[in-house]
């Protein structure tokens, strides 16, 4: 069942709930079949009423606590309006007692039932021992009644409402539990969408820029190369907006041999040399993905920030590693913390640790990705 379904669920409850509870006004028949044989009528009269009044007492009140059923807390006014039902419920049945005698006992077990419910769990639960109390104690003392298992039926009623109380009380959790996973899995994603757009744009715009600023060297020098550098710019264009329709769909692909074989024209562009491996048929598909974009990030800050002459990428079956000879940290690391926060948190999903940093003997950077065999 949905959030919604199980929202729509409760209101339907309580706006209707006490027509469930008027069916088990029914019991109420017992003392009024002792009034309407009472020899006074003025206690007969006084009897039936108060028996008219305590049903619509009980159904008002019932009312109310479906308003607050799901809720942990009761709030000052409402417990005040609570035991102010419970107060009114009380004098009618005392009322009743002249004409119906001990058969004005059933009137207890509502009074329990809506304690339980709407009062604090603690307050609820003395109001309804001293109500079993009461109805199990007065028949032994009180000559001419007979114990008919009032106590008995105030207890079982009490037991029922807590329990429909607590179930309320969870339902109630578990839809507020439901509904924050699934706002959760919405921010979720939309982290997810923004980190590949990230990825995506930062990588072929860079490849872009690169690109055109070639081509526009080339324009006075070599036209047909620079026609070519500029048919590719399109192309280029034209892959990134069906990239970013993809991840917007949440369709979006990435492959290792691809990342390979774009990483070798992005440092070409860049004239850049780049020893690159040949294949990645090594490395498991569980980690294809991760390298692929580890190497996707590494070019595009080696391409954007690094001044680098040399680049060497090194795939293994549970690492790659793509040193250079560049500038180092400082330059590479000022503006690409979203691009390694990304890369560190899908690391971190496969249990694997990313390592950025200079290189111990030499200038220049190093990514590193490692995963567990």
């Amino acid at each position: 069942m949905t959030v919604a379904e199980q929202s729509e669920r409760y209101d339907w409850g309580r706006r209707y709930g006490w027509l469930f509870a008027a069916v088990w006004l029914f019991y109420l028949g017992e003392p009024v079949g002792a009034l309407s044989k009472h020899p006074d009528p003025v206690w007969r009269v006084v009897g039936l009423v108060a028996v008219a009044a305590f049903g619509v007492s009980y159904l008002l009140m019932v009312r109310l606590a479906s308003l607050v059923r799901n809720s942990p807390v009761r709030t000052r006014p409402f417990v005040a309006r609570a035991a102010l039902g419970i107060a009114t419920m009380l004098v009618l049945f005392l009322l009743q007692i002249p004409g119906a005698g001990a058969h004005a006992l059933s009137c207890l077990v509502y009074v329990a039932a809506f304690g339980m419910v709407a009062l604090p769990l603690p307050a609820g639960i003395t109001l309804a021992a001293f109500l079993a109390t009461l109805a199990e104690a007065l028949p032994g003392v009180v000559p001419g009644w007979r114990d008919n298992g009032y106590g008995l039926a105030v207890l079982l009623g009490s037991l029922a409402t807590w329990g429909i109380r607590l179930a309320t009380l969870r339902q109630n959790r578990l839809v507020a539990a439901q509904q924050e996973i699934s706002d959760l899995a919405v921010q979720n994603e939309r982290a997810r969408i923004a980190a590949d757009l990230h990825d995506i744009l930062g990588h072929s715009l860079t490849v872009v820029a690169v690109k055109a600023e070639l081509a526009q060297r080339l324009l006075d020098v070599d036209v047909e190369r620079a026609r070519k550098e500029l048919a590719d710019l399109e192309g280029l264009a034209r892959d990134a907006l069906s990239d970013v329709r993809s991840t917007a769909m949440g369709m979006r692909g990435i492959s290792l041999p691809g990342e390979i074989a774009a990483a070798r024209e992005a440092l070409a562009a860049a004239n850049v040399q780049a020893s690159l491996p040949g294949a990645a048929d090594e490395v498991p598909s569980r980690n294809r993905e991760l390298f692929a974009w580890t190497i996707r990030e590494a070019v595009t800050n080696i391409v954007r920030h690094s001044k680098a002459r040399h680049v060497s990428v090194v795939l293994a079956a549970q690492s790659v590693e793509i040193v250079d000879d560049g500038v180092g940290v400082s330059s590479q690391n000022g503006n690409n913390g979203q691009g390694l926060a990304g890369l560190r948190r899908r690391a971190e999903a496969l249990g694997g640790k990313l390592t950025v940093g200079g290189r111990a003997d030499q200038p220049g950077f190093r990514v590193r990705v490692e995963v567990p065999s």
